[in-house]
């Protein structure tokens, strides 16, 4: 069980959509919060809650659709960007630098490919020196 799930983790940008989400979910929360901690109420938490389910969807994407990667990274790094100006300072500013780190990871993330057994390419034994080459 640990094994696939290692193998699952690794075949996809699973850090950069887990940073996704939790900056999704930092940046919807705000607007919810109560009246005491949120800057302003009103029509202004709608396009938070927006952009933070954007974030999540994005974030969940890359873990399931790994090859949509490309995509996700730069509409996640988009939405903490805008974030910061449409949405309470983008979280308090946590949301904003969470979401651009866990997009810029998304984006970058490169899928490894399968290694291949190495055959030898040579009937000689491991760890002999070839024979030198007479010109």
């Amino acid at each position: 069980m640990l094994l696939t799930w290692r193998r699952w983790r690794r075949g996809r940008p699973f850090w950069g959509g887990l940073a996704a989400v939790v900056a999704g979910a930092e940046i919807c929360a705000i607007p919810l919060a109560p009246l005491k901690i949120m800057l302003q109420q009103g029509i202004a938490g709608i396009p938070s809650v927006l952009m933070g389910l954007v974030m999540i969807v994005m974030g969940l994407s890359a873990w399931f659709a790994p090859y949509y990667r490309g995509l996700a990274g730069v509409l996640t790094v988009l939405c903490a960007a805008a974030a910061l100006v449409m949405s309470n300072l983008g979280g308090f500013l946590i949301g904003t630098v969470i979401g651009i780190l866990g997009g810029s990871m998304i984006f970058a993330w490169q899928p490894v490919p399968p290694t291949e057994p190495e055959t030898p390419e040579s009937p000689e034994a491991p760890g002999t020196a070839p024979a030198p080459c007479e010109h």
